[in-house]
């Protein structure tokens, strides 16, 4: 089977999406597919769209146009995969929802890597779809034998995002930063935040370090005792899943997918309004939670294969899915596809 991803692959710190691309390409190689990210041969079995923004990010190495292009006069037997990890609601942007759901005429299946996500105006919602949840990579981000909050020195929380975006949570930050002016407080509390800053901001008690990747983020993520994210309307994202996986306990918003990747291994909160409170909570349940941590599932060998399970499977079904395909069915979002 051969694979086309329409992401080109970064090394050194990125986004959670360059790591998925990462982990899968890996998986795919290990079961002897073969990975490209073009659209050069004529024998491509998958295509996986990843990124609706090909003209505006440089990773993004073929966008619809390309892809009709390659469906009408190469090889109409290729199966097109969408995954959907996107949407406005992340960052308060437009039309990025009608980008998603534009491109995803092109779909002859649609992955989401939340429950979530499939509420919002993204897709064509008679399309098959599946529901396959983020995970991280076990051979870097795992727990230090015998860690744990000791209750003599200030709880140690963190958090990292590569995106400086105030949605990804700033609200909760900004509060603990000031919390931290209370010896009270300062002596409960100290928090660590790795990754980007929305321009221009400092902050003034909490500890930042400028975005990691690898061993090395892994290896800050476990020098603390509970993971804190309080992004809204996160898609699903891999901070969360990282720090849980490295044994930390989640703090976590009730907002977006995290609800459904953090469930059962922390506590959550509703924003600025409860953080107070579901801290003190955490304190007083810690140990019962860090104990949960060791089987929390979301990592790369529970979740990347079933990505290619469902490859596997759409390959072995590529000559009826593609018999029906309807991609005149609109003229309208033809037209519009050409230019994204």
């Amino acid at each position: 089977m051969k694979v086309s991803i329409g992401y080109k692959i970064e090394s050194g710190p990125w986004g959670g999406g360059n790591r998925f691309v990462s982990d899968l390409k890996k998986a795919l190689e290990l079961k002897s597919h073969k990975v490209v990210f073009d659209l050069v041969g004529s024998d491509i079995d998958i295509i996986l769209i990843i990124n609706p923004r090909y003209r505006r990010n440089p990773n993004v190495t073929f966008g619809a146009g390309k892809i009709l292009n390659y469906l009408i006069f190469r090889n109409p037997k290729a199966v097109v995969v969408h995954r959907i990890n996107e949407c406005d609601e992340r960052k308060n942007t437009r039309g990025m929802n009608f980008k998603l759901r534009t491109i995803n005429y092109l779909a002859d299946h649609t992955v989401f890597i939340a429950s979530w996500l499939m509420k919002l105006n993204v897709w064509r919602s008679e399309s098959p779809h599946s529901v396959l949840l983020n995970g991280a990579d076990q051979e870097i981000f795992f727990p230090f034998e015998g860690g744990g909050w000791d209750k003599k020195k200030p709880l140690r929380l963190v958090t990292h995002h590569w995106g400086g975006n105030r949605l990804k949570g700033f609200d909760v930050y900004e509060l603990i930063d000031k919390l931290l002016d209370d010896s009270e407080w300062s002596a409960k509390i100290d928090f660590t935040y790795i990754g980007n800053l929305p321009e221009g901001y400092k902050f003034k008690n909490v500890n930042h370090i400028k975005p990691l990747n690898g061993k090395e983020l892994a290896d800050h993520i476990r020098e603390n005792d509970v993971y804190l994210t309080a992004s809204i309307n996160e898609p699903a994202g891999f901070h969360h899943i990282e720090g849980a996986c490295c044994g930390l306990p989640l703090l976590y918003r009730n907002s977006g997918a995290l609800p459904e990747y953090c469930e059962g291994f922390g506590i959550e909160f509703d924003g600025a309004s409860d953080i107070k409170e579901k801290l003190n909570i955490m304190m007083s349940n810690y140990d019962g939670l860090r104990k949960k941590m060791s089987k929390y599932p979301n990592t790369t060998n529970n979740r990347t294969p079933e990505f290619v399970k469902l490859f596997e499977l759409l390959y072995s079904k590529k000559k009826q899915i593609s018999v029906k395909r309807k991609l005149w069915r609109n003229p309208f979002i033809l037209i519009i596809n050409k230019f994204l």
